[in-house]
């Protein structure tokens, strides 16, 4: 398998720890898409032309997850107070109540791989993809 396989497939595992707990606790009308823009939102809130750009997807795409997660609570959109014209996206109080639960499952996964690689390997595995963050991530 090539290296950028064998680093989608953990990550699958892992959406997908995430996405049951959070189902689990009545959050089941997330999609995996809009959690994409989702956790791309930066604490006092992003425009939507940064979340599109750092989601690498159309402005139209992140406007349409954008509307989808406003009218489920998740998100909300607010002046920005740099720009008048301009709007941000933030996260609501919905959003707020999810991120918890979503942060304890990737604990958990974290916890479960480090008992099976190992303290040592489980820092290296870090180090190693943090530098290769610092290659291939424009928006770091």
């Amino acid at each position: 398998m090539n290296l950028g396989l064998l680093l989608f497939i953990p990550y699958r595992a892992m959406e997908a720890r995430v996405f049951a707990a959070l189902a689990e606790a009545g959050f089941d009308d997330i999609t995996p898409a809009q959690a994409r823009v989702f956790q791309r939102i930066a604490p006092g809130g992003s425009r939507l032309t940064d979340l599109a750009e750092q989601a690498q997807i159309t402005k139209q795409s992140a406007g349409f997850l954008v509307d989808q997660l406003e009218r489920a609570g998740y998100v909300e959109r607010a002046p920005d107070p740099s720009d008048a014209r301009a709007r941000l996206v933030r996260i609501a109080e919905r959003g707020a109540r999810a991120i918890p639960l979503a942060d304890e499952a990737v604990a958990e996964v974290e916890a479960e791989w480090t008992a099976h690689l190992g303290e040592r390997r489980t820092a290296e595995l870090r180090g190693i993809l943090t530098d290769l963050r610092a290659f291939t991530d424009p928006y770091q």
